[in-house]
């Protein structure tokens, strides 16, 4: 009897005491949500209004939502992305304009606090072209042996596999985190793209091929380079993947995967460990995985709605906020976001870019819909559901849009945000390894009450 045997035969034995102890566990486990506001607790770390609760201070970064106005009020205002104080649209707009990748750079931003000169960027480059060598026979005992059916996975296991091959693992200064942290930002696209090669070698009829990356070119040139099998790419594309790059490098401090990073890191443990918890954040579809939700979404909509008119788009998202069609989640993916009111500078960007994207790959027609959706979608959730703040489409919106359009598979989705966000996660570890802070422990309140001890043969 081989393994895959032996678990499916333990399944059909025990499946029915495992369904009938979560069934007893699930009456106990769950809470009461209306404790929470009897004892005051900010779920999610956020209050009534969405505030997140403040339990931290950085530099990296900074969200504007809100500012005041004459009166002194909060009042919302068009979303604001700031990495070490520059807004994001600003870099943006300046690496656009000069015809520039301007990935690199954010990362020696959000790592060293300061725009690099020509001369410093130039040496970071060559950095992390040197670090994106992978350990002899990595791709080969690693990634082929044992490939995932989820790239996420996959990725984690390859991060926590590399502390075996660093004789520096456990070391925790500055100096020794910021070296494993270039080696990470290097290598994470071959570990993203090999992995998922291997898993379609492995499960599909696509034949294998494993590209070394050119060191000429920019990160998300080499992206692109070893993605496709005949190397070949259009310069728009890079440079709009270059721009999701950099959108989503970094945000804000508070997201999930990076509160994990400090989380994790205030206990002393290894980068290795550190990134891999984080990318079990990131694996989460209620963080990374949004953007392939919109994608099926779309899917679904094309499926299901004949005639594009706005009245049967209006009906169809209706349905969709009811419960009553795709995912019955009363959700439309895509639309909205915890911190930002009025828009979502991030989504603005790349509505430009997927515009442009669309006139180059003939696909205006769903460039379109996509803007006609987010119209309906926003007026739709203003009317129908009690919103303290604007409704826009946020980041996922469009990427996911402009990962079609590139023809990238969608298990890469979301491991190409982790390839984006290692960079915001380095810049944080290391801000909370520089600054000697205590391990973080939050308080939970207990209300299981006291109970005294039943021997087991009274026990009913």
């Amino acid at each position: 009897m081989d393994y895959k045997e032996y678990q499916e035969n333990l399944e059909k034995k025990h499946h029915a005491e495992i369904s009938r102890l979560a069934k007893l566990n699930g009456k106990g486990i769950a809470i009461n949500p209306k404790l929470y506001q009897k004892y005051d607790v900010k779920r999610g770390l956020r209050d009534i209004n969405g505030n997140g609760v403040v339990c931290g201070l950085t530099e990296i970064s900074e969200i504007i939502s809100f500012k005041k106005d004459d009166k002194g009020e909060k009042a919302p205002c068009k979303g604001e992305l700031y990495y070490r104080g520059y807004n994001v649209s600003d870099l943006v707009d300046g690496f656009i304009q000069r015809k520039r990748y301007g990935f690199e750079e954010t990362a020696y931003l959000l790592l060293f606090g300061k725009l690099p000169s020509a001369e410093d960027l130039k040496h970071f480059s060559d950095m992390l072209c040197d670090y994106r060598l992978l350990p002899t026979n990595f791709v080969r005992d690693i990634i082929m042996k044992s490939p995932s059916r989820d790239m996420m996975n996959m990725l984690a296991r390859c991060v926590l596999n590399l502390y075996s091959y660093d004789r520096q693992a456990e070391k925790v200064s500055v100096s020794n985190v910021l070296r494993q942290s270039l080696q990470l930002i290097a290598r994470f696209p071959l570990l993203t793209v090999y992995s998922n090669n291997a898993y379609k070698y492995y499960n599909t009829e696509c034949s294998l091929y494993i590209h070394k990356p050119d060191p000429s070119l920019s990160t998300a040139e080499n992206l692109l380079y070893i993605l496709r099998d005949d190397n070949k790419f259009t310069e728009l594309e890079a440079m709009v993947l270059d721009i999701c790059l950099i959108l989503h490098a970094e945000h804000g401090g508070g997201n999930n995967s990076t509160f994990t990073t400090h989380v994790v890191s205030s206990s002393g443990t290894d980068t290795y460990s550190s990134v891999a918890a984080s990318l079990g954040s990131l694996k989460g579809p209620k963080h990374g995985g949004a953007n392939v939700k919109v994608v099926q979404m779309f899917d679904n909509i094309k499926e299901n709605v004949h005639g594009f008119t706005d009245g049967n788009l209006r009906d169809y998202l209706i349905k969709m906020l009811d419960k009553e069609v795709f995912d019955k989640s009363g959700l439309i993916y895509g639309m909205g976001h915890a911190v930002y009111s009025l828009s979502d500078p991030r989504c603005d960007i790349l509505k430009d870019c997927a515009m442009k994207l669309a006139a180059e790959k003939n696909m205006t027609e769903e460039f379109e819909l996509h803007t006609r959706v987010a119209k309906i979608a926003g007026e739709l959730i203003a009317e129908r559901r009690k919103i303290y703040k604007g409704v826009s489409p946020n980041v996922d919106f469009y990427s996911g849009l402009i990962y079609d359009m590139l023809k990238l598979d969608r298990e890469l989705y979301t491991p190409l945000f982790a390839v984006s966000r290692i960079a915001g996660w380095s810049a944080h570890r290391l801000e909370e390894i520089a600054s000697g802070g205590k391990i973080i422990r939050p308080s939970y309140i207990s209300i299981s009450g006291q109970k005294k001890y039943v021997p087991i043969d009274e026990r009913n």
